[in-house]
């Protein structure tokens, strides 16, 4: 992919700055960035488990975006199928992160984990940019944004197999029981989550809503495509690996319980149980952390 030029910075903006540009009637915000609804009328409408947030994109971020989407970002719009290793450069396994608010907690992943590729997912377009920022930065070379349904990709855009690892933290728990059915962790979205999971991944979940904590282990528990890395089929403490963040020191603050749970691909029907792990996600901190390493 081509790198666009760095974005001319106006003098009146300065750093943290909301960015307030007057556009042209039907000019895109980002002419080289994230499209504001890149699946558009392609696929069928379904209920959706996130609400887009309409939030001010500062200086700074506006400059990741435009200087760094064409190289390290791409849109959710179920048009090809993404071949991974081409993606990254590299063969290394791939987890993918779904939701990740202002990329704080992901950049730290990333870089005390190198050797795993992070496909992480988001409709927040000042995350975005922030989250690009972070990964020039700290030059985070195993970064890849996307903008979009994590269903679509999903569903239209990743093979068989082709994930060592998925991760959803503090997804929004819809509270009020008419909106349950938004809830992302559902059995139909673990059908599609096993159909992308090589056997021996993790699929690693953490909340502060305690009745959505409870449904997470439930329908985990009950799908046969997982099994808990917890020998007593619970919760599992805190894994080192994933940074406290911001958001969830605000909920400890007020007395909110996290519940984090770490559950495994059980191997293919067809597959012989010793030969699941593969090369998957290998060494993995996940993998670490659940074997108590």
């Amino acid at each position: 992919m081509s790198t666009a030029g760095a974005h001319t910075q106006h003098p009146e903006h300065t750093p943290g700055a909301s960015v307030r540009r007057t556009r042209e009637k039907g000019e895109p915000r980002f002419p080289d960035g994230p499209k504001a609804d890149p699946a558009g009328s392609h696929f069928e409408r379904r209920i959706r488990s996130f609400q887009p947030r309409r939030s001010r994109v500062t200086a700074g971020q506006e400059e990741a975006l435009q200087r760094l989407w064409p190289r390290w970002g791409f849109d959710v719009d179920g048009r090809q199928r993404l071949d991974l290793a081409e993606f990254f450069g590299n063969d290394r396994p791939v987890v993918l992160e779904i939701g990740f608010g202002m990329g704080e907690a992901t950049a730290r992943m990333a870089a005390a984990d190198p050797g795993t590729n992070i496909l992480a997912v988001d409709v927040h377009t000042p995350g975005q940019g922030h989250l690009l920022g972070l990964a020039d930065q700290h030059g985070l070379d195993n970064v890849r944004v996307g903008n979009g349904d994590a269903i679509i990709l999903l569903r239209e855009m990743l093979t068989p197999d082709a994930l060592g690892g998925l991760r959803v933290y503090f997804p929004d728990p819809w509270p009020k029981k008419r909106h349950h059915k938004r809830r992302l962790i559902q059995p139909a979205f673990l059908d599609l989550a096993a159909a992308r999971l090589a056997p021996g991944a993790t699929v690693h979940c953490a909340t502060d809503w305690e009745p959505y904590a409870q449904q997470m282990l439930e329908v985990l528990t009950a799908h046969p495509g997982f099994e808990n890395t917890v020998a007593d089929g619970g919760f599992t403490p805190r894994p080192q690996f994933r940074p406290l963040t911001r958001f969830e020191g605000q909920g400890l603050d007020k007395g909110h319980v996290v519940n984090d749970l770490i559950f495994r691909r059980v191997p293919h029907a067809d597959q012989p149980a010793d030969r699941a792990g593969g090369d998957h996600g290998a060494d993995r901190p996940e993998d670490r952390d659940a074997a108590g390493t």
